[in-house]
């Protein structure tokens, strides 16, 4: 990691910090583009908008999916004061973001809560009638 890229990962923990000071979960990130220059920046607002899904990392990949063309997505960065959790990490995935830095792992976020508070997946169960969920997607992707 080069000095300018520590940089803006130690921007994004100064917008985690602000974002727990406004009384939200602290996570932040931002999104450079290819010559590191700072796209936008968001803050977690889950409890003040009262939006489960306000994380910082998923504002920053609906942003970049409505308003960068594909190839300066692709070019960009997100420095992010925490690894993202899968509802973002698809997100980003789905954004077509070219790259993610972040600072604490999810096994270190947990590592820093009380026991018990880890998020842990909801039971599931499937696949299932694949004959008939099959027919809308057939031929969607072609």
């Amino acid at each position: 990691m080069t000095r300018d890229e520590e940089k803006l990962l130690r921007r994004a923990i100064e917008l985690a910090v602000e974002a727990r000071s406004g009384g939200n979960p602290p996570f932040g990130s931002l999104l450079a583009g290819p010559d590191g220059a700072v796209l936008i920046e968001e803050r977690n607002s889950s409890l003040t908008d009262a939006d489960i899904t306000a994380h910082p990392e998923l504002k920053l990949a609906r942003w970049a999916a409505r308003e960068l063309d594909p190839a300066t997505a692709a070019g960009t960065t997100m420095f992010t004061s925490c690894q993202p959790c899968g509802m973002c990490a698809g997100a980003i995935a789905r954004s077509g973001l070219g790259r993610v830095v972040y600072a604490l792992s999810g096994d270190q976020l947990n590592s820093l809560k009380p026991p018990g508070n880890a998020f842990t997946d909801a039971p599931s169960e499937g696949p299932a009638l694949y004959e008939e969920a099959r027919v809308p997607v057939e031929g969607y992707y072609t």
